[in-house]
């Protein structure tokens, strides 16, 4: 692994465990085991490392949630939607690190114009697929897809911060399924 590689990933580790705005140019190269230099020639700064890095922080969390929205499609949408919260709430207890990291990159998406991009990207690229995960085809009715899509999106969202910062209050798949009958009218 050449130094550029191990930047990438003593930043990624800095990231997880220091936070962006904690971590300094010397954390990483104590992380990655390369020297200051380094972070100029292959990155031109800090903070275009650290940028880098939070690109692949949420690569890695955008495959992690793909794989927890992998559901029994025989389920009725509701169904769906509460597994997908537990699988969500299971996956953060797993890997904290990751998923708190992915709060911290979205705290930084002001000051870097080129994450921001990114992700909004990625939120809209995933939208339809959150739909089709509950039963709405994106083709035939796209802005009820964009709609649920986006319920889901803000339901994660929102999810993962009740976990990261009240685990014992935040709500289960069933009491978010709960909530959402609730809300609907009688056979509704």
């Amino acid at each position: 692994m050449g130094h550029r590689d191990q930047l990438l990933a003593g930043a990624r580790q800095c990231l997880y465990e220091r936070g962006y705005a904690r971590t300094t140019a010397r954390d990483i190269v104590a992380a990655s085991g390369t020297n200051l230099a380094s972070i100029g020639y292959h990155f031109g700064s800090k903070d275009a490392l650290l940028t880098a890095a939070m690109i692949e922080a949420m690569n890695e969390w955008g495959d992690t949630l793909g794989r927890t929205m992998e559901v029994d499609q025989s389920l009725a949408p509701l169904e769906r939607l509460r597994s997908v919260c537990d699988q969500v709430a299971a996956s953060i207890q797993e890997n904290r690190a990751l998923w708190s990291a992915s709060v911290d990159v979205f705290t930084q998406t002001d000051h870097q114009p080129e994450l921001r991009e990114r992700i909004a990207s990625a939120f809209e690229a995933g939208r339809p697929a959150f739909a089709a995960m509950l039963g709405i085809d994106a083709e035939s009715s796209p802005r009820t897809a964009h709609a649920v899509g986006s319920l889901v999106l803000m339901l994660i969202s929102g999810l993962t911060v009740q976990w990261l910062l009240d685990p014992e209050h935040a709500p289960s798949g069933a009491e978010l399924a709960t909530a959402v009958r609730a809300l609907l009218p009688a056979g509704g």
